[in-house]
């Protein structure tokens, strides 16, 4: 598989499979392309050109190690953009999930002329902070698993949590827009996709975001945690399978 290397200074491996209109596909926290959209892949390949990236600092892409300075997902839409100028894409649909999913968000509200639909599982565009306690239960790090580690260069679990914790909350101390502001920037579909059992990311925060998008759309599925596109996988498929269909 292929590395890009960025104006940005990131070197970002990626997935390039199938045909068609160009989609790429953005992990969240602790995943890559593979970890978190496998099955995603399997399913869209036929239909769709893919590009499923590592986002800086996790599996193989570089720098090392992955670090989070304040608004990280701003970091990351800027690889995002310089990604796509990198491998020549010069329009795309784009699913992100979790943090990959609020990077998405950040990406289409910055160069919206460049996404033809955008989608996100289990991220919202904006937070308050009633959240912050949430945010903070994150610590201490002994739920990433020995593997997780190795895969992605962790030496210290805590502080890569802390990290994380910290610049979350430098979003929440700046009222917690993520990509609230640039939301009527975008001008194609926006479809957001949670799981009614979310704890981190509330559909009032969804709706929020929304009220701000052109054509946005919130689908919530009953009996669901943070990875809809795992736990519900024959919903998932059906609501975003004719949500690329309608664009």
């Amino acid at each position: 598989m292929p590395f890009a290397d960025l104006k940005t200074g990131a070197r970002l491996f990626y997935e390039e499979r199938g045909q068609g209109d160009k989609l790429l596909l953005l992990h969240g926290l602790l995943g890559t392309a593979r970890r978190h959209f496998a099955r995603v892949m399997d399913w869209l390949e036929a239909d769709y050109h893919l590009y499923g990236l590592t986002l800086r600092g996790y599996g193989q892409s570089t720098p090392k190690p992955r670090d989070f300075p304040p608004r990280f997902y701003h970091r990351d839409a800027d690889d995002v953009l310089a990604f796509m100028d990198a491998v020549g894409i010069e329009r795309a649909h784009i699913l992100g999930y979790s943090d990959g999913g609020e990077t998405a968000l950040v990406a289409a509200g910055q160069q919206p002329e460049r996404f033809l639909s955008v989608a996100a599982i289990g991220a919202v565009g904006v937070f308050d902070p009633s959240i912050r306690p949430r945010v903070q239960s994150m610590y201490p790090g002994s739920w990433i698993s020995d593997e997780e580690k190795a895969e992605h260069g962790i030496p210290d679990a805590d502080a890569f949590v802390l990290g994380w914790i910290r610049s979350f909350s430098h979003y929440l101390d700046l009222g917690g827009g993520v990509s609230l502001d640039t939301a009527p920037k975008i001008a194609c579909p926006v479809l957001l996709m949670l799981g009614d059992g979310d704890t981190l990311n509330p559909a009032a925060f969804a709706r929020t975001y929304l009220e701000r998008v052109r054509d946005g759309r919130l689908e919530v599925f009953a009996d669901c945690g943070h990875p809809v596109h795992e736990q519900k996988w024959d919903e998932f498929t059906r609501v975003y399978g004719a949500f690329l269909n309608r664009t």
